[in-house]
């Protein structure tokens, strides 16, 4: 089996302990990955701080000298966005035409955030005091420890590494333990990009014994973590041991409404985009279908022919449109999840099992919910299942998109203009995909409300949370200070 190392110190090197790395297409094992565990943790911090506050191959340099070896890195990425995407795929199961198009647009984050490193600008205030001229300066928060899932893994650490190191930070990542492959080689591009030893550590493992000492670590300024609510509860307890900021992408229930006056055909390939594309294992998942009634029999049977003709099968071939889910604990979720959907009166529009065979297969799947409370209305999956209600008025359709904990994503169709803008406003969701869904950029930012999260990620504004304020006062009077005792 492919052995694979952690990144610390600008050395590549085992962990404390290993683990195996199971293809979720076979359920069998097929790479070694290094378990790091605190004291490999504890080794990371510490270089990531030296190499912010100590060494002056990284403080040193330039906002331009950053942004350059940001583009030397994007270059890399393209120029190994076929490994890296193969290398994803056996890890994590994601279908090999998705991996290979989204890491060959990661680097066009990268290539963003270098142009960002020199344009992060401070500011000269107009203070109320004659004698005084005072400036604001916008430094590096310090060391930033990232955890991203195995979902998406390459673009969701784009987003938390491109914007820190044009800031100027320093970081350590932790990759999933659920398939950090593509981020452990990922880190060889680093090594060769030429960053200083330090500035980007990469490791993995498990939560308890990695995921804890890096939240808790005292040197860790803030923490960049995408995942679910349960876990981000745990991290923003354990930042209460270095009072590190956070930055939160969770998870969502996300609506895609569809309107009787929208373009059926083109609503139902948005549907499918939403939730049957990557196996539905997207934070963004459109997983909660909300069609006016009046039409709502027609849509079902376009997307439940859509659903059906889905090619399932192994996630290297590019014929594949659907392939496994991660793990086999992710599986046993759905199953159990749909169960209880069932149970409580659920109906099976198509799908609703596992695939028979080897692997972690299951088939896409829409429940009608309408007129039920239904766990499947309320709870992610994580996969390739969608539940569907009706409504009959524009007020029901919000009520019913904003009866939710989260608040990530939505997707509005409507030929109506008028009624678009309403609902953009009127829906609580970070954003608001109108006749299209599942777009993203390195300059729109992204993020959510509610369960779904605090903090955006990619544009300036992710930039500026990598940076904390210094304000600076200079008195310009050659007088002596008046008064000690009074506060100017």
């Amino acid at each position: 089996m492919r052995r694979f190392q952690c990144y610390i110190d600008g050395r590549f090197e085992d962990g404390e302990g290993r683990f195996s790395s199971l293809d979720p297409a076979t359920g069998r094992p097929w790479a070694e990955m290094p378990e790091s565990r605190e004291t490999d943790v504890g080794r990371a911090v510490e270089a990531a701080h030296r190499a912010l506050y100590e060494d002056v191959a990284w403080s040193k340099l330039t906002a331009t000298q950053r942004g350059k070896l940001l583009y030397r890195l994007a270059d890399l990425v393209a120029e190994n966005a076929k490994t890296l995407a193969e290398l994803e795929t056996r890890d994590t199961g994601k279908i090999i035409r998705e991996t290979s198009a989204q890491i060959a647009y990661v680097a066009d984050y990268y290539r963003y955030y270098a142009g960002l490193a020199d344009k992060i600008e401070g500011a000269y205030l107009p203070i109320d005091k004659p004698d005084m001229d005072v400036w604001l300066r916008r430094e590096p928060v310090g060391v930033v420890a990232a955890i991203v899932p195995w979902n998406s893994q390459l673009f969701l650490a784009a987003v938390k590494i491109g914007p820190a190191l044009a800031a100027g930070c320093t970081i350590v990542v932790k990759a999933s333990e659920d398939g950090p492959a593509p981020l452990l080689e990922f880190a060889r591009l680093v090594h060769e990009a030429g960053f200083p030893a330090g500035v980007v550590n990469v490791v993995t493992g498990f939560g308890t014994s990695c995921g804890n000492a890096l939240t808790t670590h005292p040197k860790v300024a803030h923490i960049a973590f995408t995942g679910g609510p349960e876990t981000a509860r745990h991290i923003v307890r354990n930042s209460a041991e270095n009072l590190a900021s956070t930055s939160l992408e969770l998870g969502g229930k996300s609506p895609i409404l569809v309107f009787a006056d929208a373009d059926l055909e083109s609503a139902a390939n948005a549907q499918v985009a939403g939730i049957f594309a990557a196996t539905g294992q997207s934070c963004v998942a459109g997983s909660r279908l909300i069609i006016e009634k009046s039409v709502k029999d027609r849509f079902l049977q376009i997307l439940a022919a859509k659903a059906e003709a889905i090619s399932i099968g192994s996630p290297l071939d590019m014929a594949t449109e659907v392939g496994p889910l991660a793990t086999e604990r992710q599986r046993k979720h759905i199953v159990s999840l749909v169960s209880a959907s069932v149970d409580a009166g659920a109906k099976i529009v198509t799908g609703g099992a596992p695939v028979a065979g080897e692997g972690y297969f299951y088939r896409p799947t829409i429940l009608d919910c309408d007129g039920i409370r239904s766990p499947s209305m309320e709870k992610e999956f994580f996969g390739p299942v969608l539940s569907v209600v009706s409504f009959e008025t524009e007020a029901e359709a919000i009520a019913l998109a904003n009866d939710t904990v989260y608040g990530l994503a939505s997707g509005v169709f409507t030929q109506n203009l008028t009624r678009a803008h309403r609902l953009m406003k009127a829906i609580r969701a970070g954003i608001v995909w109108v006749n299209t869904y599942r777009a993203v950029s390195p300059i729109a930012p992204f993020g959510g409300f509610g369960l779904s999260g605090d903090g955006r990620e990619g544009g300036l504004a992710a930039a500026l949370d990598y940076t904390r304020t210094k304000t600076i006062w200079l008195r310009t009077s050659d007088d002596p200070i008046p008064d000690p005792f009074v506060m100017r």
